[in-house]
């Protein structure tokens, strides 16, 4: 439910440009956005720090994009916030030694820190990656072939990421529960 209720924004943006153009897509998305982040503080009581970063930006961004009717604000977005993931997990590893993966999911999972490690350093090169995919496309594609691609692309390389991370924790997953078991 929580992720359906992040996607909703997206799908709004993308039927509203589609249907009427850059301006009321983007302004859809804001307030789509503000009320999503309402909806996860009620259903939810509270939001978390990364949607609170992805809600502004998409704010933000929307807003610019809106007024100059421009969809290059929205696109920086996307590179922007990959960028910023993919900085903040990997200088959580080398310069503080402490994986933010392991912060985060710590309290649910037991993991080698050398897991830790591989899934941090995974998901920074996921999010390079989609950074690097959203520049190429952005730039060298046309405004409808990147929504697409922001709506959809991106969604689905988040869903493979998800499952690749799923598959390498399996093994970890199986030991720990056998572990418990005993």
């Amino acid at each position: 439910m929580k992720k359906l209720l992040e996607f909703i924004p997206l799908i709004l943006f993308f039927i509203v440009y589609k249907t009427y153009g850059v301006q009321e897509g983007a302004i859809v998305l804001a307030v789509a956005t503000v009320i999503q982040l309402i909806l996860l503080k009620v259903l939810y009581k509270q939001i978390e720090k990364s949607q609170w970063i992805m809600g502004i930006a998409v704010v933000i961004f929307g807003l610019l994009t809106a007024y100059f009717n421009d969809l290059v604000f929205l696109k920086w977005k996307v590179t922007l916030i990959n960028a910023l993931f993919a900085i903040v997990l990997l200088v959580s590893q080398f310069v503080f030694k402490k994986p933010i993966i392991q912060a985060l999911l710590g309290k649910e999972l037991t993991l080698p820190q050398s897991a830790w490690a591989t899934l941090n350093v995974g998901w920074a090169g996921f999010f390079i990656l989609c950074m690097v995919i959203n520049i190429i496309i952005s730039q060298f594609f046309s405004d409808d072939i990147w929504t697409t691609f922001k709506v959809f692309g991106l969604t689905g390389l988040s869903l493979v990421a998800t499952l690749v991370t799923v598959i390498y924790l399996y093994p970890h997953l199986k030991l720990q529960e056998e572990s418990n078991g005993k």
